[in-house]
């Protein structure tokens, strides 16, 4: 009898300490998210056509890059960021991390041959790794709900010239007697969702046998009666559509909950919303009566409005099951310009600096009363932390860097407890063969140079030695061939450009003595910056262009001394009688004083961030 209760006590003891070990491993789990990373399969195939791109003498491969032109003017990296991807995948390896999320344009435009070449590299490291993968969609992938014949210009061609490859005959037609012939391959088209899906079924977008849960916003059943196979079956295609109202054609909506591991709940929404064009009617099949997704949440109460009741209905059940709740999405949630937006729109304008972009503030809103504590999102390649308290509760939007702009990087979630995520920012500098593509520049570079154009790209990235360096180049070259022909006043930019520090400091003043007195008192203050005379506003803009795109990470990649002038100039300009002058110190003050975005830690009670110091 005594050894029998000895016998139970220690089956008590062991089965608690078993249960104590579980739980731990839940409160150190953790989790990188890796937002736009829009792969593009360099080394990928076509199933239809024999071409495989150009010959790298460097590395002996076949080569579908694009041209180092077309990417220098684009937001994001076509062909180097193949290998930043690698490389953040093998670091979350090295770091133990199990699960990887991609929140959307995890493919450059949902053609069929990056589909698969992403599908190989998931595999790739599920297989080998144990990595489980959850996705959910953004606007390059699909880029309209249904396929849409397409093709691009610039690919690499031989002798640095470009080559077309589309999906269909007719679609370009060569315009220059040395352009060379179209190659057309279906596999350049780019693909709805059932393509999309059919390819990457795997990563969460359907259940797993092995998931505790799983259902979409037209699951029928709940957690207590939860069967894989009642599951399985409601999340076929033909289950997961919706109409925004009669007259309007069905479109698949592919958000889904999951719990991989035990009590820990992962919501995937796919706020992509096609809005159809006023042509279009209930039996509409033309991709081209829907509007681009990319705009985000701001259409959503109007065409997608049964996603807010069932977020709603997801984060009270994860409250009442105890379920720790993590939330993703491609498109932000909230302000992403740390409250400048009003100034940018009165500066820029209101289509000028991704604004159109911004959620507004009853989406806001709305999702803080729909019980969204903390979300994960991309889209617009920004590093940045975004907060907004209401009486209802608050709201935190975590942006994640892409792969394929400065700051080249990804999030890691790790989970301190129920009630605490703290949360790192990894930046992706040492990546192999990043450089390997640069004898194919090389080429390309001498072919352009004989046409003499002023917006030809700068030679000197192919000097990068780090992936860093390479973007932050990436981004320099982005501002002068593209943001500053665009998005600035020419006035302003006329100023800015041809101004020193000094000049504007002294635009803040109405007289020459306010000026002087000012300057003497900065002197005897010694305060730690640059001479004004040693930086212009060129400068300036092309280190806004950086804050904008990292945040608090820019400030490792500015000089100190010349950003404290910034700042001293900015204040004074804030007083300025110049309209123009003030939104713009206005501005840049703003960016500079965000929330932290580097390493930090969330108190999902509170709301409260807390910068962690190394």
């Amino acid at each position: 009898m005594i050894l029998r209760k000895v016998i139970f006590v220690f089956f008590i003891i062991s089965f608690l300490g078993c249960k104590e070990e579980q739980k731990s491993s839940v409160k150190e789990l953790q989790v990188a998210f890796m937002s736009d990373v829009h792969l593009q399969d360099i080394y990928g195939s076509f199933k239809d056509n024999d071409y495989k791109g150009i010959l790298n003498p460097q590395t002996g491969k076949y080569t579908l890059a694009r041209t180092m032109q077309s990417q220098l003017q684009s937001t994001r990296l076509f062909n180097e960021n193949y290998f930043a991807f690698l490389a953040a995948l093998d670091d979350v390896v090295k770091r133990g991390v199990k699960l990887v999320v991609l929140p959307g344009d995890f493919s450059d435009d949902g053609q069929a041959f990056n589909i698969r070449g992403l599908r190989h590299v998931l595999d790739n490291y599920t297989k080998n790794y144990g990595i489980r993968f959850i996705l959910t969609t953004g606007n390059h992938d699909p880029v309209r709900p249904i396929r849409m014949a397409a093709g691009k210009t610039d690919f690499l061609g031989k002798n640095g010239h470009s080559q077309a490859i589309f999906s269909e005959k007719g679609m370009f037609l060569p315009k220059n007697h040395d352009d060379l012939p179209v190659i057309i391959t279906q596999d350049i088209a780019k693909l709805g969702y059932v393509g999309i899906l059919d390819e990457l079924q795997d990563f969460g977008f359907f259940p797993k046998p092995n998931d505790r849960y799983w259902e979409s916003p037209f699951s029928s059943y709940g957690y207590e009666n939860y069967d894989f196979n009642e599951a399985k079956k409601q999340a076929t295609f033909e289950n997961r559509k919706y109409r925004s109202n009669k007259n309007e054609p069905e479109i698949p909506d592919v958000s889904y909950l999951v719990e991989p591991i035990e009590d820990v709940w992962f919501l995937a929404i796919d706020a992509n919303i096609y809005v159809p064009k006023p042509e279009a009617d209930a039996d509409t099949v033309d991709p081209r009566l829907f509007s681009s997704a990319s705009i985000g949440y701001n259409n959503l109460l109007l065409h997608k409005a049964h996603l807010m009741d069932w977020i709603k209905s997801v984060t009270t059940r994860a409250e009442e099951l105890g379920k720790t709740l993590i939330v993703f999405s491609h498109y932000p949630m909230l302000d992403f310009y740390d409250g400048a937006g009003p100034d940018i729109e009165a500066l820029f304008g209101t289509n000028k600096m991704q604004m159109h972009r911004m959620p507004s503030e009853e989406i806001s809103q709305m999702l803080i009363e729909a019980g969204v504590k903390v979300h994960f999102g991309g889209h617009m390649h920004m590093n940045d932390t975004g907060q907004r308290h209401l009486e209802s509760g608050s709201l935190i939007n975590i942006q994640i860097p892409s792969m394929a702009a400065y700051v080249p990087g990804y999030k890691l979630l790790t989970l301190k407890d129920n009630d605490v995520f703290e949360i790192e920012t990894v930046v992706i500098d040492n990546v192999p063969d990043f450089d390997s593509l640069f004898p194919l520049y090389e080429k390309e570079y001498g072919y352009l140079e004989q046409f003499k154009d002023s917006a030809l790209w700068d030679k000197g990235i192919l000097e990068a030695k780090t992936y860093k360096e390479f973007t932050t180049w990436h981004l320099n070259e982005l501002v002068r061939l593209r943001f500053l022909k665009e998005d600035w006043p020419e006035n302003l930019k006329f100023l800015l450009i041809r101004s020193s520090g000094e000049d504007l400091l002294r635009l803040a003043f109405d007289q020459e003595e306010e000026y002087n007195a000012f300057y003497k008192r900065l002197q005897e203050k010694n305060t730690e910056m640059a001479p004004l005379d040693s930086w212009t506003g060129l400068h300036m803009i092309h280190d806004f262009y950086k804050i904008r795109n990292a945040d608090e990470l820019a400030f490792y990649d500015i000089d100190q001394k010349r950003l404290e002038g910034y700042k001293v100039v900015c204040q004074q300009l804030r007083k300025s009688n110049y309209k123009n002058l003030r939104l713009w110190a206005s501005i840049f003050m703003k960016v500079c004083n965000g929330e932290p975005s580097d390493h930090f830690k969330i108190d999902l009670k509170t709301g409260k961030i807390e910068r962690v110091v190394p």
